[in-house]
Parts: C-alpha cells; sequence; structure tokens
C-alpha cells in the first residue's frame, strides 16, 4: 500500500462507512469521517457534512486527496447531487474517488449508475465497488433484521432466485485496498459472498445459527412495493426501484460469484453462516 493523504469517508456511521473508517485508521491513514453533525469514530476526524447542503461540502474535501463515497441513502436520483460534489473534490485536489454502488446496478444504470458512469471522466484513479446485498440486511437495521427479531419472519418476492450475499467486512475490506494502494483499480468490482443462496436457505441458516424459527414469505413484487411504501415509508419511487430489484433476483440477476474479494484482500471471502454467528454475537 502507498501512503496516502487524508480519506474523506461520507456516511461514515452506515454499516459499510463505519468499517472502512475502522480498517483505515488501523491501517495508520488519516482519515475525515463525514456525517450531518459530524462523525465521532475512533482515530478519525469528523466533519460535518450533508449531501443536501453544498456550504459543507468545501471544509470536508480540504485537505484531503481520496474520498470514499457513501450514496445518499433512498434518493432515486444520487447524481443530482453526488456530481457537483465531485467536481468540485476535483477542484479542491482530490485524485482518487472510490464509489460504494451496487451488483444490481449497472454503469449508466438507474440511480448512483450515472456517477458510475461518470467517475473515470472526473478522476485518473477511481473505483466503483458493486457489492450484492449485505448480509447484515439480517443482522442490522433493515427492515428484514426488524421483522425478523419482532415476528421470525421477512419476506420478498424473489422465489426461488439466488443472491451470493456479501458480507460487510469484506467490502470495507476491499474498499481499503481500493483507497490506498498504489495502483487505483480503475474499474468497477463485483463483490460477493462464496455462495449464492435462495431465501429460503437464507431462512434455514438464520433458524441453526440463532435457535430462533425463521421463516421466509414469498411475496408478490406489487405486494413487496406496498409494504416497503405503506410499513417503511420508503417513497414510491425508491420503493418500485426496490421491488423491481426483487424482480430481478427471482430472474437469475443476481445468481453468481466472484473471486473479487480474495484477489484483492488475498483471503475468501466469508460465508454467510460465518458472518451471521459473527454479528450474533455482537448483540446485532
Amino acid at each position: 500500500m502507498t501512503a496516502a493523504g487524508t480519506v474523506l469517508v461520507t456516511g461514515a456511521t452506515g454499516t459499510t462507512g463505519s468499517r472502512t473508517v475502522a480498517r483505515l485508521v488501523a491501517a495508520g491513514h488519516r482519515v475525515r469521517a463525514a456525517g450531518r453533525r459530524g462523525a465521532a469514530l475512533p482515530g478519525a476526524q469528523p466533519a460535518r457534512f450533508d449531501w443536501y447542503d453544498p456550504t459543507t461540502h468545501d471544509d470536508a474535501l480540504t485537505g484531503t486527496d481520496r474520498v470514499h463515497l457513501v450514496p445518499p441513502i433512498g434518493d432515486p436520483d444520487p447524481a443530482a447531487v453526488m456530481l457537483p460534489f465531485l467536481e468540485r473534490a476535483r477542484a479542491l485536489g482530490v485524485r482518487r474517488a472510490v464509489l460504494l454502488s451496487s451488483s444490481a446496478v449497472p454503469e449508466g444504470g438507474p440511480a448512483v449508475g450515472l456517477v458510475h458512469q461518470a467517475l473515470p471522466s472526473l478522476f485518473d484513479e477511481w473505483a466503483v465497488l458493486r457489492p450484492s446485498w449485505f448480509m447484515q440486511n439480517f443482522t442490522g437495521t433493515h427492515l428484514h433484521a426488524t421483522t425478523i427479531r419482532e415476528t421470525g419472519t421477512f419476506a420478498t418476492a424473489t422465489g426461488d432466485g439466488r443472491v451470493a450475499y456479501v458480507d460487510a467486512d469484506d467490502i470495507a475490506a476491499v474498499a481499503l485496498h481500493a483507497l490506498t494502494d498504489t495502483d487505483a483499480p480503475n474499474t468497477d468490482l463485483v463483490l460477493t459472498g462464496p455462495d449464492a443462496l435462495t431465501h429460503d436457505d437464507v431462512a434455514t441458516i438464520l433458524t441453526e445459527t440463532t435457535g430462533r424459527p425463521v421463516t421466509h414469505h414469498r411475496l408478490t413484487v406489487a405486494e413487496v412495493r406496498h409494504r416497503l411504501t405503506e410499513s417503511a415509508g420508503i417513497p414510491p419511487q425508491f420503493a418500485a426501484l426496490l421491488a423491481d430489484m426483487d424482480r430481478a433476483i427471482a430472474d437469475g440477476a443476481e445468481d453468481r460469484t466472484t473471486d473479487t474479494v480474495h484477489r484483492l484482500t488475498g483471503r475468501p471471502a466469508n460465508d454467510f453462516r460465518t458472518a451471521v454467528t459473527r454479528e450474533t454475537s455482537r448483540g446485532l
């Protein structure tokens, strides 16, 4: 790894952002942890940052040369705020940008796909992390995890479709390399776990690892869209996008595994059972 300057991490208190900050700090890098009130994380400098408040952008960026981009949550058009920020970042001397996207969103696709498309023209050093769905969706604050804790169930419209869920710890491990290795990846990196699982498989593993019965309920795409809007309070346009991702999973879009985690970190990706056991031992 090369000696980087200061790395700005947006979304620094989130599932992947907090883990990325911790890995950067542990590796001896200077880190600015960005959040709406500044993110007070061990070893990092807090920076007040709000995607929707441009007056916070310059202070967060000044003195940084690399940025890890966690898009604003729930925004169906993040490019509207992210692209002006990235242009300003380049003007202030940022030379490397690493974007957190999704395996479900191709370059030029909806939402953050437009930011992915623009990144190579803005920075000579860049990477786009495209993880599959997070294993932590079943242990953290995600709707699945909440309903599992409350009712012992979770629901999707994925049918028999398979997903190679990825551990957020592995995403952060790849982010560390993408941000600090001497040579930037300059490509997009699809990140998965080692096994593609149906959601019935997921329920079985959760039952076995937690000791509590967990059941997967199968819904239609329309039912998922309604549930996200009415029960979770997600804006209709974004709820429709998420429901369509379930449809894509049912059609096989996420039935794949990659060796990206192993190639970049030198160790195999964590499997679902291992990650759930670790997360539940932390009380998550």
